[in-house]
């Protein structure tokens, strides 16, 4: 079992920056692919980014490119999604998921653990 915590949503202003942790338990961290998705109210949940169990492989929505960079520090059990240049259409709950095999994706069906959310609100 995998548990994962998130932490660093807040309200910020329209090119603001936010830094979200996912901070996950147990010692098979280094070897599952990590996601990060994304759901506002009345919308289903969307994938924004993914990488592999080493870092290797990342992959971006693509309205969040060249805006969010994913890294993660298998040390620490953690991984990150530094956003900058929020736009208002970036508010919702962050989620942060966890896969049990090395190489990323960024389907919703395909990550088994997940985190309770944390909020991203985006003011004009």
């Amino acid at each position: 079992q995998v548990q994962l915590v998130e932490s660093g949503g807040g309200l910020v202003q329209a090119g603001g920056s936010l830094r979200l942790s996912c901070v996950a338990s147990g010692r098979t961290f280094s070897s599952y692919a990590m996601g990060w998705f994304r759901q506002a109210p009345g919308k289903e949940r969307e994938f924004v980014s993914t990488i592999s169990w080493n870092g290797g492989s990342t992959f971006y929505r693509d309205s969040v490119k060249g805006r969010f960079t994913i890294s993660r520090d298998n040390v620490k059990n953690t991984v990150y999604l530094q956003m900058n240049s929020l736009k208002p259409e970036d508010t919702a709950v962050y989620y942060c998921a966890a896969r049990p095999l090395r190489w990323a994706s960024t389907r919703v069906s395909e990550y088994d653990y997940w985190g309770h959310g944390t909020q991203v609100t985006v003011s004009s």
